[in-house]
């Protein structure tokens, strides 16, 4: 039973009565799989319990009686900010900054200086967003080049400067032929450094060896230093960063270590040949650099609902897949919709089977002995990916680059086994290339593709969501485009043989450029990746910048959202959302209908066989009795009602700022004792002469809970938890208090509505 918990005590996983308990609406997080120590998060480290920097004497007025300090007055370090794994109080943070833009434009009519500094203020975030451009692209650009170099490095060595990757290599070669352009006499592979030899069965071998022992290194030194450093940096974090942004802190997951590490091991996974990407991991490296820089200011930097300006960047739409930038030169045609539509179906299907498949592995790793041993697992699967790999030449190159060469539009002089057709009867420029019967190496290449697409959609399985970066738009996008590139060639091949038929009459004639295979491995590509992640519009956006052209506009919208409705059709959810599920993150799916007619009474706690609601009064308790109620639950706050007779409502105190406030207090206030009287009224009555003075602490309460009547429909509630972002909602009856709703309620209802175990909202 692994906890983290405000008062270091827990729960199991298994047992439902914990949930009373838990220390706040959101408890535990496992990432990825594994329980980690937060115990010191070097990154975002928890506030300091020693709030006061030593005792002062209290404000003592004119006849000698200590006057009440207000926190209202002087602001208390630590009151307004959250413990990890809790929900941020969106209506807190954006009244906070709302005060503070209020104060900067005041202050900024009094003198020239104050003027600057609002100035300087709206500037920090147009700055800000520049800054985590340029750090974002600049890492994205290195670990490009840095994982291209890697992956070479597995096959051979440049002697002019080990530094150059096969391409950068060759580039300065006059030694090379156009149709050899890889082969120059600077780039030797290993079996020619080793051995001496280029060809025959020896150099084979020990190429294969060089290229399996390598793999197993740079794998094993991602996981490695992963667990050791960052177990944050593993995985694609997409699901994470969807959490953070939904308004959950987790501390150190945006942090330095985390940054520096996933980007060192990105590089090493990729290298490795793992079926894996850096697109996915790319976005957590940009949300890392986002969280670093807000830190610069003081804009973000006390406001915990900033850091999430990462919105303003819209990293899911992020455009680094222009890398596979092509140009088609052939409209397509309206009846090319129907092999579109099969792609379409092929991806929605494959996409459903990859989420069921790969979130059943991921559950195994959780709850077996496979979870225990991530090195071992990531070591095994490396072998069998590098082992199975390198004799086709489709799996051992990288997978981007697979990709270009899936989406090439052949030309003449394109040198690839794909573009091997028969150039007899060819007299137009290589821009219209007429379509023109398959050569040898084209059947044969067709053959090593369907070998390969049949090893991608299985290896992917098992790969995605080990203890190593990984991401998932690369192998889904391959998986695709692998698909629609045999059919784009059998559709080519089908319509120069039997140009007469039906289909192709009227707009195939013979001598034309009817097809473009390339176009097909493209919308396949939109199909897979589309049947995994649910993305419609924005996945055609993205699609589209690949292209530069509006033609092709239609054929992917077919495609994608062919493939979401068919996914959709045996399963709902995204492979994020999945993760996100399975991980037990307190995550509200926005898209998620919520359709059942229940009310906020039938949710709220406590319920009918539970003890009452643990409340606050606004003049009826002592110091002694806040702390023993401190002690004695682990509610993340408490309602402040004017007395337990009236139940009516006054505010929300949360439990961290009551602590704070009450040590601080004890610091810096003489007098406070157990027995002084704690007051939430705007006015402190007259106190009995020897009494100990009072602790006033209005100012950390909440003036204006939100609060929703107990019939209010529970659909309303969810759509208010969403849309406002809340952490906790009161249920009252006539004015009077009856209840509280949590996040984690929401979800536990949800997921009972969905037939699901409720328990799997322990965030374990």
């Amino acid at each position: 039973c692994s906890v983290l918990s405000m008062d270091n005590t827990g729960y199991c996983n298994d047992s439902f009565n914990s949930i009373r308990s838990s220390t706040s609406d959101e408890d535990m997080v496992e990432i990825a799989g594994s329980t980690l120590d937060f115990s010191n998060t070097e990154d975002v480290p928890p506030l300091d319990r020693d709030y006061g920097s030593g005792k002062t004497k209290a404000h003592v007025s004119v006849n000698g009686v200590p006057k009440l300090m207000d926190l209202l007055d002087e602001p208390v370090p630590g009151v307004g900010t959250y413990e990890d794994f809790n929900t941020i109080d969106w209506v807190r943070e954006k009244s906070k900054d709302r005060d503070r833009h209020r104060e900067i434009t005041s202050k900024s009519k009094e003198s020239t200086w104050a003027l600057v500094n609002s100035v300087c203020d709206a500037f920090s975030g147009w700055l800000l967003m520049l800054l985590i451009g340029l750090m974002s692209g600049a890492l994205a650009g290195g670990i490009d080049i840095s994982a291209h170099w890697m992956t070479d490095l597995k096959e051979g060595v440049c002697l002019n400067g080990f530094w150059f990757n096969h391409e950068h290599c060759c580039w300065t070669s006059n030694e090379t032929t156009f149709q050899e352009r890889d082969k120059c006499p600077q780039w030797k592979s290993w079996a020619e450094l080793i051995i001496g030899a280029t060809e025959g069965p020896f150099a084979y071998i020990m190429n294969y060896l060089m290229y399996v022992c390598w793999a197993l290194l740079f794998s094993f030194l991602a996981v490695t230093l992963v667990r050791a450093f960052a177990p944050y940096a593993c995985g694609s974090g997409i699901p994470e960063i969807k959490t953070i942004l939904s308004g959950f802190i987790i501390r150190g997951y945006l942090g330095k270590w985390t940054l520096v590490i996933k980007t060192i091991t990105l590089v090493l996974a990729v290298s490795s040949g793992l079926s894996l990407g850096k697109e996915g991991p790319l976005v957590h490296v940009a949300c890392c650099c986002g969280n670093i820089l807000c830190h610069l200011f003081t804009k973000y930097r006390k406001n915990e609902a900033k850091p999430f300006t990462l919105r303003s960047i819209n990293p899911f739409g992020n455009s680094r897949l222009v890398l596979f930038y092509v140009e088609f030169h052939t409209p397509w045609h309206l009846l090319e919709l129907i092999p579109f539509i099969l792609l379409g179906i092929f991806g929605g299907i494959w996409g459903a089977f990859f989420i069921r498949a790969n979130i059943a592995w991921c559950r195994r790793r959780k709850t077996t002995w496979l979870g225990h041993y991530p090195v071992l697992e990531v070591l095994v699967v490396t072998a069998v990916t590098a082992v199975v790999a390198f004799p086709n030449s489709y799996t051992r190159t990288s997978t981007s680059e697979l990709i270009s060469e899936l989406f090439n539009d052949c030309g003449l002089l394109d040198s690839s086994k794909l573009c091997n057709y028969d150039n007899a009867n060819v007299t137009k420029s290589s821009n219209e290339l007429p379509d023109r019967p398959a050569g040898n190496d084209v059947y044969t290449a067709m053959w090593q593709l369907s070998l390969a697409l049949v090893f991608k959609m299985l290896i992917t399985v098992v790969t995605f969501g080990m203890k190593v970066p990984s991401g998932l738009f690369i192998p889904s996008m391959a998986v695709g485009a692998i698909a629609g590139r045999l059919l784009g060639i059998g559709m080519e091949q089908l319509a120069y043989y039997h140009h007469d038929w039906a289909i192709f009459r009227g707009w195939c004639s013979p001598g034309a450029d009817c097809i473009t295979p390339g176009l097909y491995a493209m919308v396949g590509a939109a199909a897979c990746l589309g049947g995994v992640t649910r993305m419609t519009v924005s996945l055609v956006v993205i699609m589209f910048e690949l292209t530069g052209g509006l033609e092709y506009i239609v054929p992917l919208m077919a495609a994608a959202m062919t493939s979401k409705w068919v996914a959709d059709a045996i399963g709902r959810e995204g492979i994020y959302e999945a993760h996100i599920r399975l991980n037990g993150y307190p995550f509200l799916e926005a898209k998620e209908e919520f359709s059942h007619k229940t009310l906020a009474m039938d949710v709220m706690r406590p319920r009918r066989s539970d003890l009452p609601l643990s409340v606050v009064t606004q003049d009826g308790m002592t110091v002694e009795d806040v702390e023993t109620m401190i002690t004695d639950t682990t509610y993340s706050g408490f309602p402040v009602v004017v007395s337990h007779e009236s139940q009516r409502l006054v505010g929300f105190v949360l439990r961290r700022d009551l602590t704070i406030s009450i040590d601080n207090a004890r610091q810096r206030q003489d007098g406070i004792v157990s027995t002084s009287r704690v007051f939430f009224t705007e006015y402190t009555p007259p106190q009995p002469p020897n009494s100990p003075p009072p602790l006033k602490l209005r100012g950390i309460m909440d003036l204006s809970p939100f609060t929703v009547t107990d019939h209010t429909a529970m659909d309303i509630v969810v759509d208010i938890f969403r849309k406002l972002g809340l952490r906790q909602c009161l249920i009252t009856h006539n004015g009077r208090l009856l209840g509280i709703i949590t996040k984690k309620d929401i979800l536990k209802h949800v997921a009972q509505i969905a037939n699901r175990d409720p328990d799997s909202i322990l965030f374990n």
